[in-house]
């Protein structure tokens, strides 16, 4: 009995997850013991340090194993730019377009009152001191277009201004390599609003 509690505690461990349902994690869970037991100690013992060493960087709120990032280290990044996203996960994703070279501040998490989550909650009052610091000269909302992202975005850029901090925010368009006739209305008629001359 005591071998079955122990498997479903992992498996309910697993499914913590974002996306793994019950199945999944049982799948998981079966395969790491049966299969993969150095998988098993290596995913264990990963998980261990990074719960002990990864913290939130004092400047952009992002994850770090040292107080202050290497991004918000790095002095030949632009500090006069900020790009507000929503999570570690959307950082990386701008970083990996190597189209920007500014800062970050990273919200850890949106508006969303349903979820009981409000501006304290994702930090504006952080955000509008690094914003008014008298260093950056623009704020780029990053955040995802989805209700909750648009949503936070209009909060802090309405909060930004009143601190008159200059605020843009990322174009939506048309992806790359689409067809019109497959891209949903929202994402065509956005790009027609934020169209530019050709």
């Amino acid at each position: 009995m005591a071998n079955t509690s122990v498997l479903e505690g992992l498996i309910q461990a697993l499914h913590r997850l974002p996306g793994v349902g019950v199945k999944s994690a049982s799948r998981m869970a079966y395969h790491l013991l049966q299969h993969d037991r150095e998988g098993a100690k290596l995913i264990a013992d990963a998980l261990q340090t990074a719960v002990a060493e990864v913290q939130h960087c004092e400047l952009c709120n992002t994850f770090t194993t040292q107080p202050i990032c290497l991004t918000c280290a790095d002095t030949t990044r632009d500090s006069s730019r900020l790009c507000v996203v929503e999570s570690p996960a959307d950082q990386s994703a701008v970083e990996r377009t190597a189209a920007y070279k500014g800062l970050y501040f990273v919200l850890m998490g949106r508006i969303s009152p349903l979820d009981g989550q409000g501006p304290k909650d994702i930090g504006l009052q952080k955000l509008l001191e690094r914003a008014s610091d008298g260093v950056v000269s623009e704020v780029i909302l990053a955040t995802n277009f989805t209700a909750e992202g648009e949503a936070t975005a209009h909060v802090l850029g309405e909060a930004l201004k009143r601190r008159n901090v200059q605020v843009t925010r990322l174009a939506r368009g048309v992806p790359v390599g689409s067809e019109l006739e497959y891209v949903d209305l929202g994402t065509i008629a956005h790009a027609l609003v934020d169209r530019r001359k050709a």
